[in-house]
């Protein structure tokens, strides 16, 4: 069995807690981080043995994240369990699972299903880890799964507007605070993939 350190990467706070606290609660050690760029800070300095990321997160999703673990000869076999309430197409689990994902959980989190699929990756032995896909490839399919997402936000967010004010005003707070939070995801989609169509550019151009 593996021992060592599980570090947690969630952007959303009651989350990361809900996911520290249950995996303390069964005797697991955690290390925590809220973005893919902590969350590599935190790989050089305690080396976990098992990682749990979501994907839609700022700064650097999950997606960006496990592409430059799996890039790390030193960091390649280090499982990964993918987290997502976004990233739920079969394409999305497809391109997670090609970039080297061992599992994906979608949220809300079934707790129990949680822990069993956490103790039976401590319970396995390292493989050699996958292969990393090449840089245009992973660029080419992380930009089609952001198109994707950003194109499903806008439409959570036109149909969010229209709703709003037909709400009676009790109701109204709970869609205004979806529709912040839709928004905010958007964001961090958009900001993601003017940083892809720019690597992409340099690929083509071999800048």
């Amino acid at each position: 069995m593996k021992t060592g350190p599980i570090l947690v990467v969630e952007d959303v706070p009651n989350v990361l807690e809900l996911l520290e606290v249950t995996l303390r609660f069964k005797g697991y050690e955690v290390a925590s981080a809220r973005n893919g760029i902590e969350a590599l800070e935190m790989v050089e300095k305690v080396k976990p043995v098992l990682i749990i990321t979501d994907i839609l997160m700022p700064k650097m999703d999950g997606y960006a994240f496990v592409q430059k673990l799996r890039t790390n000869p030193a960091t390649r076999r280090i499982p990964v369990i993918f987290l997502s309430a976004t990233y739920v197409t079969p394409e999305d689990k497809k391109f997670a699972i090609n970039l080297g994902a061992t599992r994906f959980i979608e949220k809300p989190i079934d707790t129990e299903d949680f822990l069993l699929t956490v103790a039976e990756i401590m319970l396995q032995e390292p493989d050699s880890g996958p292969e990393p896909l090449n840089p245009r490839d992973f660029y080419l399919g992380y930009r089609d799964r952001l198109e994707n997402k950003l194109r499903y936000k806008n439409t959570q967010i036109t149909r969010t507007e229209r709703l709003i004010p037909t709400l009676p005003p009790e109701q109204r707070p709970a869609f205004e605070s979806l529709l912040q939070q839709a928004k905010h995801d958007r964001e961090n989609i958009q900001s993601e993939l003017d940083e892809i169509y720019r690597v992409l550019e340099e690929l083509k151009t071999g800048k």
